[in-house]
């Protein structure tokens, strides 16, 4: 919006198709939501009690600048037993939820017209938060065809003297791939010979189907050269309590706890309570979660591909979404959204959302249940483009 109490850099428009789609499910009432990733479960309620007696127990007040003590030390606890990799207290940083931890360190490490490459499709804030600390976002392309792996002599071929980062995501949002370990070695190979910081999205850890999750931070020497961006959001249904946290080198934390206290001071700290429940307790809350969003996208795999002119990847490998390619329609991917939104009243978001390698697909979340699933996708086999 141009105005003259606007700062100019927001003058031009930066709203996505994702937004204008969502706009446009308004004019419908029984619309199938398809399009947002947040889990329709409740927060276990073991969480949410224990939140509520150390809340009346007095953790209401700000806490240490760096995160509660206590969740400090149960995110330690979680990387030696699930991937035996030590941890210092200093490495550790709570925030106010996961995209405020990507803000913190583009801001952290990022000097004015530094370049950031993006594994893409990403999950669509990525560019604006790389700009935001005035960097610059570079794409890098996955393609189906190669198993949305990156390809190293690609990445290779984006790196310059203003390079300063790389942000992979796996398992990944959109396509809810996963990086093979030897990806990530050969990633790895490439931080080391560039002098790259290496940002890794961690917020779908539960959610690796095929294989266990591997942290990329445990790779070789990366512990010396990444950033790990974790969140309660996904992996504990947690997405309204705003939860996360950073691991990264003392030096980079130190620089981000000066950052934070001038934005949001500290995370909230009911929301940390909860989070120390969630991580003690995820032996009993995680499983029948993970269980039901591997039905759920197992299923919603099977019947997309029943259906002409789309297809996904299968098996799936993680999270709970899907990255449905339409390309047989002829039409690109708004084109797709809203003709099934028009004619099913199924909201999806439109690849070119995801990145320019994001065309010619379709973002579904898998947040509803089987049945409704089944509605779903029951309509959208009546929808002309697909018959």
């Amino acid at each position: 919006m141009r105005h003259k109490f606007i700062a100019k850099r927001y003058w031009k428009d930066i709203s996505t198709p994702m937004g204008k789609v969502d706009e446009l499910a308004k004019n419908y009432n029984d619309v199938i939501n398809l399009s947002l990733g947040d889990p329709d479960w409740t927060t276990n309620k073991i969480i949410i009690d224990g939140a509520y007696k150390d809340a009346l127990a007095g953790h209401t007040k700000y806490t240490e600048f760096r995160g509660d003590p206590e969740l400090r030390t149960e995110i330690r606890k979680y990387y030696k037993e699930s991937f035996n990799l030590d941890l210092k207290d200093e490495e550790i940083f709570v925030t106010a939820s996961g995209c405020l931890a990507m803000y913190l360190i583009m801001e952290a490490i990022l000097d004015d017209g530094d370049e950031v490459i993006l594994q893409a499709p990403y999950f669509t804030p990525y560019p604006q938060q790389v700009e935001l600390a005035r960097g610059v976002p570079v794409e890098l392309p996955t393609y189906e065809e190669e198993d949305f792996q990156i390809d190293i002599d690609r990445l290779e071929s984006l790196i310059n003297e203003r390079t300063k980062a790389l942000v992979i995501n796996t398992p990944s949002n959109p396509t809810g791939n996963c990086l093979t370990v030897d990806t990530m070695k050969k990633i790895a190979d490439i931080a080391e010979r560039y002098d790259l910081i290496v940002i890794s999205d961690d917020i779908y850890t539960a959610f690796s189907y095929q294989h266990p999750f591997v942290p990329f931070v445990s790779i070789g020497n990366m512990k010396s050269r990444t950033c790990v961006i974790n969140s309660f959001s996904k992996d504990f249904t947690m997405t309204g309590w705003r939860i996360g946290n950073i691991i990264a080198p003392d030096y980079i934390v130190r620089t981000i706890q000066s950052i934070n206290e001038n934005v949001v001071f500290t995370a909230p700290s009911v929301s940390q309570r909860a989070a120390i429940h969630a991580l003690r307790n995820r032996d009993v809350i995680q499983p029948p979660m993970i269980e039901e969003y591997r039905k759920r996208v197992f299923y919603a795999a099977e019947r997309i591909n029943q259906i002409p002119k789309m297809h996904v990847i299968t098996p799936p490998k993680g999270t709970f979404y899907l990255f449905i390619n339409i390309r047989e329609t002829g039409l690109d991917s708004v084109e797709v959204s809203n003709v099934i939104l028009q004619e099913a009243h199924v909201l999806t978001i439109p690849g070119i959302s995801f990145g320019m390698c994001g065309e010619g697909y379709l973002r579904i979340a898998c947040t509803v249940d089987v049945d409704l699933l089944k509605e779903a996708f029951d309509r959208i086999e009546g929808v002309s483009i697909f018959r």
